[in-house]
This record gives C-alpha cells, sequence and structure tokens, in this order.
C-alpha cells in the first residue's frame, strides 16, 4: 500500500514538474501579447500608407480597406484604435518622438565641427541619423507626408524641431540677431530643410542618404548670387539691428 501511495505522490511530482516546464514564466505573456500587438499595428500602419497610395487622398481610406489590406478583422482594428485618425496621430506621433532625440544630436553641432565638415565636404554630423530614419521608413512615411497624405503631419516635424533647435541656437548668437530676424530665420531654415527632405522622400529618395546629408548641409550656406558666380554680402549684425529699430509705418 506505502508503495502505491508512493508511486501516486511521484507521479502527481512528476505532473506538477511537467505543467511548469509547459506554463510560460510570468513575464513571457506580456511580451508574447505585445510582440503580437506590435505585429497588428505595423500591419494596419502599412496598410494605410498603402491605401493613401491606391487612392490618393487619405480623407478616401476607410476602416474596411485598412483592415482588409492587413488580413485583420473590424474587430482588431477598433481594439487598437478608435478610428482612421486615431491611427494616423499615433503613427505621426511615434514618429515625432522617435525624430526628438535625433533632432537634439544635430542640434547640438558646434560651429567649429559644422565648419570642418564643410570644408572637407562632409554633411554636418548627426544629419545621416535623421535621413537614415526617413529611409528605412520611406515605406509608409512617403505617403503619410505626400500630397494625399495628413498635411497636418509635416507642420508637426516642424513645430519639434523648432522647440528642440530654438534653445541650442542662441547659444553664443550675437545679441543683435536675436528678436524677429532670429525666430523668422529660424522658421525659414526649418521649413527649407524640411521641404528638402519631403522633396526627397516624394522623388522616391534617389539620392544616397550620405549625398543627401551632403546636399541639405551645402544649401544652407548657398546664397542666391552664388549660383551666378555673384554673391552678395550680407552684413547681418547691421541689417538685424536695423530691422529691431521702427519704421514710420509701425507708428501709424
Amino acid at each position: 500500500m506505502s508503495k502505491t501511495v508512493s508511486d501516486v505522490s511521484s507521479a502527481a511530482r512528476d505532473v506538477q514538474l511537467a505543467a511548469r516546464e509547459v506554463q510560460p514564466a510570468a513575464g513571457d505573456v506580456p511580451q508574447v501579447t505585445d510582440r503580437r500587438t506590435r505585429r497588428t499595428r505595423l500591419a494596419l500602419r502599412d496598410a494605410l500608407a498603402e491605401e493613401i497610395s491606391a487612392t490618393g487622398d487619405l480623407s478616401r481610406v476607410t476602416v474596411t480597406a485598412v483592415t482588409s489590406r492587413a488580413g485583420v478583422t473590424r474587430r482588431t482594428f477598433y481594439s487598437h484604435y478608435r478610428d482612421i485618425p486615431d491611427l494616423v496621430n499615433c503613427i505621426e506621433k511615434e514618429t515625432v518622438t522617435e525624430l526628438r532625440p535625433l533632432v537634439a544630436q544635430l542640434a547640438s553641432v558646434h560651429l567649429d565641427q559644422l565648419a570642418d565638415a564643410i570644408n572637407h565636404q562632409e554633411p554636418c554630423p548627426g544629419s545621416q541619423e535623421i535621413l537614415s530614419y526617413f529611409k528605412e521608413r520611406g515605406s509608409y512615411l512617403r505617403p503619410l507626408l505626400g500630397e494625399g497624405g495628413d498635411p497636418a503631419f509635416s507642420q508637426r516635424i516642424r513645430s519639434m524641431v523648432h522647440e528642440v533647435v530654438a534653445g541650442r541656437a542662441l547659444d553664443g548668437i550675437d545679441l543683435r540677431a536675436v528678436g524677429a530676424f532670429f525666430d523668422y530665420y529660424l522658421t525659414f531654415a526649418i521649413s527649407a530643410e524640411v521641404g528638402v527632405l519631403l522633396r526627397w522622400l516624394e522623388g522616391g529618395m534617389r539620392e544616397s542618404v550620405r549625398t543627401m546629408a551632403r546636399i541639405m548641409t551645402a544649401l544652407m550656406f548657398v546664397r542666391p548670387g552664388d549660383l551666378y558666380d555673384s554673391p552678395i554680402e550680407l552684413d547681418l549684425p547691421s541689417f538685424a539691428l536695423a530691422v529691431m529699430l521702427p519704421d514710420e509705418e509701425d507708428n501709424n
């Protein structure tokens, strides 16, 4: 009898051990769920981009079309997003968040580093990392940032860049250039660089990341007269100071 009880006890222990081996550890379940969630969201993101490209207009994209392309049910879609605008917003928010540290890295470059890069016909340090980010994600960022995408997306990127760069750009600046002149200059520079980036995306990113980084670096230093072998010299401090003085029409 004791042997039978012992055998039963031993068998029970074996079953318990086997069950422990089969059951995942406590931390494994969320990871599996996260991987599944990630795959689903990536599929929906890519399907959205394909629908924008197919219809040519984000406003014409439907949940039914996106889920059909992604191979998931409408119920699955609504378990992740409220609607198409919510999906778009999540993609844009993630993009801006991921770009922020790359922009901060670029903004931290000192003028002597930039001058050295220019003198050696090299791109500004940090510029290739930003372009590589867009290159790797061009399949879905290109439709979203293109004519048929979300017009507000590029503005969200510009606003983030302005926020990150503004404080850093004031470090060591000639005080005569501070004020409206500086604010408009920064807006001009950021808009120009983002515009060139969008042109690169829309053109299918034919130029390599390094080549495009070199072009975008050089463009910031090209004056209109330089293109015609007739450079125009600007006394920037004096010009900025003159802008700060009130015009007669300002008093009317």
